[in-house]
């Protein structure tokens, strides 16, 4: 069922820290070369002292620049971020009271599918939009990695970095709209990536040295391709039906960015040539939902894609599952 709404601005925020591959590998203790060679990315940025709430709110002051808009046009603020700045409240209510609006009544929830979030948000919001619902809503996904790594992993931690993004979605009264969308879970992925701490099952409450390795991030890089790769052309093709598009009709394939290695075999499994696959895991690593985002951000600032342009919008997340979404930008 298409929607018509428009991505009618967009921001982004990127911690003061910039690190590069060369640190990376001095603080694993790898030889030199090997964590860019491994994961593709050449720098990243860390937080210094910036919160998620704090990164959430520059992007979307950004986001409303680009976009000719003031926070009195908001009616709704959605969080798609996959980390929390703390377990209660939701990461938009704590975006909502850094902008500023902690007395505006504005909704903020959260809508949480970890690398797939901001896919997910557009998705949901974009059916309350077409249905009058809401006039200009807010998405920002806004994540810090840095702290969860779990540097005894040495394939995974090298991967991530921090940052946020945000984008203001609306009514659309031309071309702009989603095409078609399309999200699957396979629950039998769900301990390939994971944080098993910090809930209520591993309480942290009962936090030790036995236990501390609970609350970082664990990952099986390997398991995860195997098994979204097999599920990728079928998805595609199920994302497809009914629509008539080919992927020859889509201008440019925006991939969530999680490895430099995945993004390499899953443009050539969808036969996508180099210029319409958007890959900017060099300068920013993995970012988690902030990722898709970041990406389309560089796409539209860099000309790479017009309105008008059909793109899509592809990844896997924790879960594990698999997600994606055409629209015409």
């Amino acid at each position: 069922m298409a929607r018509k709404v428009k991505i009618t601005g967009i921001g982004i925020y990127l911690p003061k820290r910039i690190v590069t591959a060369s640190e990376i590998d001095m603080l694993i203790g790898a030889a030199p070369g090997w964590s860019e060679a491994k994961s593709g990315v050449k720098q990243r940025h860390f937080i210094i002292d910036e919160t998620a709430s704090f990164m959430g709110a520059e992007a979307a002051k950004m986001a409303l620049k680009h976009a000719g808009m003031s926070l009195d046009d908001i009616d709704c603020i959605v969080s798609g971020s996959g980390t929390m700045e703390q377990a209660i409240p939701c990461n938009a209510a704590l975006i909502q009271k850094e902008l500023g609006l902690e007395h505006s009544g504005v909704p903020a929830f959260d809508i949480n599918s970890t690398c797939l979030g901001f896919v997910a948000a557009l998705d949901v919001i974009s059916y309350m939009i077409d249905a009058g619902k809401y006039k200009n809503v807010l998405i920002i996904n806004s994540e810090i990695s840095s702290v969860g790594l779990n540097w005894r992993q040495d394939e995974s931690s090298v991967l991530f970095g921090d940052g946020a993004t945000a984008a203001i979605i609306t009514k659309s009264e031309g071309f702009s709209c989603i095409l078609t969308s399309r999200m699957e879970t396979y629950s039998a992925g769900a301990a390939f990536s994971e944080i098993r701490g910090g809930g209520t099952k591993v309480h942290p409450r009962h936090y030790s040295e036995e236990t501390k390795a609970d609350y970082l991030f664990d990952m099986d890089g390997k398991a995860i391709f195997k098994m979204s790769s097999k599920l990728m052309n079928p998805f595609i093709e199920k994302l497809f039906s009914g629509t008539g598009l080919e992927m020859k009709d889509i201008n440019m394939v925006i991939p969530h960015q999680a490895s430099w290695a995945a993004m390499k075999i899953i443009r050539k499994k969808l036969k996508v040539e180099e210029p319409r696959f958007m890959s900017i895991i060099e300068n920013y690593g993995n970012m988690i939902s902030a990722s898709i985002p970041l990406a389309l951000y560089e796409a539209i600032k860099e000309k790479r894609i017009q309105r008008g342009d059909r793109i899509l919008l592809l990844g896997t997340s924790a879960g594990l599952s698999i997600g994606g979404m055409v629209l015409e930008y």
